[in-house]
């Protein structure tokens, strides 16, 4: 039960700023790839209590909550017509959308001293779904 509580709170972001800061990740995504940005894991809980590593990093790997930063040419066209898709592009820049645990070109750039924000780059077919609701309460799970 006090895991479920501390992972609960866990997710308490302030606000979408906080959970996706503004950084620039040095990459355009090339073809048909799309350019993700994976949700930052909390340092802290929203009453002050410092989380662990292992809870950081539970959080930070198996999170699949991603804002897109960036689209790639060809990202939701016909590889070999370079036409737009009959049901147009799945998402744009600015969306968030639910990616694969695994997979993707990742690296990391550093926000702080004890801080990363991950991106991740998919070819456009291996995005899960668009997000619909908020994506601040969307939990990871092992």
């Amino acid at each position: 039960m006090q895991d479920y509580v501390l992972n609960k709170v866990n997710f308490d972001y302030g606000s979408l700023d906080e959970a996706f800061p503004a950084i620039d990740p040095g990459v355009q995504p090339f073809g048909s790839r799309v350019l993700c940005q994976i949700r930052l894991a909390k340092k802290k809980t929203a009453g002050g209590i410092i989380l662990t590593g292992d809870t950081k990093d539970t959080e930070t790997w198996n999170t699949q909550v991603a804002k897109v930063v960036s689209v790639g040419d060809l990202a939701f066209k016909n590889r070999n017509t370079q036409a737009p898709w009959p049901e147009g592009s799945w998402c744009v820049e600015g969306d968030f959308v639910r990616v694969p645990k695994y997979g993707g070109d990742k690296w990391t750039v550093r926000i702080d001293e004890d801080q990363e924000v991950i991106f991740v780059i998919f070819n456009d077919l291996d995005l899960v779904g668009k997000i619909t609701g908020d994506p601040l309460a969307m939990k990871a799970f092992v």
